[in-house]
């Protein structure tokens, strides 16, 4: 979910031979986000990798340039300290400890960004703050051990074969601290529609019409937007928005963490409700609706989805949770309607073309739309998924790094 390309080794030490003008935090965040594992997998610890690392530059930043409330509680620091040495360090000494194998790769990186700061006193205040937060981002938002990690437990009679590849969505996904939501429950959607309603019906019928593989109702443009959404990258966007004349530092750091937090507890909230629901997908659902009491759903019984279903429960829709959350932080950060549009690259097929779209809420849109007709949610599922996005952003955006009255 988190849609990244798996990291770098050698080359990794290239991306900070960049001009003076580059920014240093937009630089750490997309070097972390190629160092994640794809597809948001990897063991706990690095699940909140970048999120730490973006936590960490902000906390140094604000400590030199003291603009937001702290997260952590850091201390002001030295107003003179090299800002680009504070946030290198920050992320460097966060992102090595969660990626020791990635280690050489990330110390080159270290070592070029340091040496282009040429005042000596100023670059070693900025290192001593950049420690200072990294160490404070480690111990923060992550697993709460008094939270029970269930494993799960696949439903069958006794002696009946089911598939039996585990979920993608393992129990310690439901477990980490929020950062800013009360609790993963906090969020949770009413149910899905009972399978006699006619909302089942009508959702139901949706699916099976345009997300089937051979489906003829089904555009080429849809088809396309299916496809370019299964892993969306909103690096050019989030650039863009860095780069934007009179942004600090500081204010960049707090739109990268921001982000972060809202994508972390709008997925904890997301993944608790789908273990919760445990809903059925369209191709389980298609396939047995002569089971499901409902005279108005017609079964399929070779139905098969454009897009490969994912292996964890339907409701919420995921990819809906998580572009509702960052379209709302998007919104706040940067406007509703962008000047340069809401530029989108696309992971699943990452040599295709930068979409722009004039409105966050136009890609949010977009993203529920291409789940359906990918074949892999219902239009009630992807509703939930955004109400779900939406309010985790809205709860980080109002408790977290609110800005400072100016003297």
């Amino acid at each position: 979910m988190r849609n990244v390309i798996l990291g770098i080794t050698a080359a990794a030490a290239l991306v900070f031979a960049q001009p003076a003008t580059a920014d240093t935090v937009s630089d750490w965040w997309e070097f972390a986000n190629k160092l994640a594992p794809p597809g948001g997998g990897g063991t706990p610890d690095q699940m909140r990798s970048t999120s730490r690392a973006s936590l960490a530059m902000f906390e140094a930043l604000n400590a030199i340039d003291r603009r937001y409330e702290t997260y952590l509680n850091l201390p002001q620091g030295d107003p003179t300290a090299s800002q680009d040495a504070a946030a290198a360090t920050a992320a460097y000494l966060v992102l090595v400890q969660h990626y020791p194998n990635h280690k050489v790769a990330l110390d080159d990186s270290y070592a070029i960004a340091m040496q282009a700061i040429p005042d000596a006193a100023r670059r070693e205040a900025g290192r001593l703050i950049g420690e200072q937060a990294a160490a404070a981002a480690m111990v923060a938002g992550g697993i709460d051990p008094a939270i029970a990690q269930t494993p799960y437990r696949p439903v069958t009679r006794p002696g009946q074969w089911i598939s039996t590849p585990l979920p993608q969505i393992e129990p310690f996904m439901s477990a980490f601290r929020p950062w800013a939501i009360p609790s993963a429950e906090a969020l949770r959607p009413p149910p899905p529609p009972a399978l006699d309603s006619a909302a089942w019906a009508r959702d139901y019928d949706e699916v099976r019409r345009v997300g089937g593989r051979t489906s003829t109702e089904r555009t080429p443009a849809q088809t396309l937007a299916a496809r370019y959404r299964q892993a969306f990258d909103l690096t050019p966007s989030m650039r863009l928005a860095a780069d934007a004349p009179g942004r600090t530092p500081v204010q960049n750091a707090r739109m990268f963490a921001r982000y972060q937090m809202a994508f972390d507890d709008a997925a904890l909230a997301m993944s608790a409700a789908k273990a919760h629901y445990d809903f059925w997908r369209p191709i389980t659902a298609i396939r047995n609706a002569d089971d499901d009491g409902n005279d108005a759903t017609a079964p399929e019984a070779g139905w098969v989805p454009l897009l490969t279903t994912p292996n964890f429960a339907e409701y919420p829709c995921g990819h809906c949770t998580v572009a509702g959350a960052l379209g709302e932080v998007m919104k706040d950060e940067v406007g509703a309607r962008p000047a340069t549009g809401v530029r989108v690259a696309s992971s699943a097929i990452p040599n295709s073309a930068v979409q722009v779209l004039p409105t966050w809420d136009a890609w949010v849109q977009e993203v529920s739309d291409s789940r359906i007709y990918g074949g892999v949610h219902y239009r009630f599922s992807n509703d939930a998924g955004e109400a779900i996005g939406r309010a985790a952003a809205r709860t980080v955006l109002d408790k977290v790094m609110r800005p400072l009255p100016r003297r």
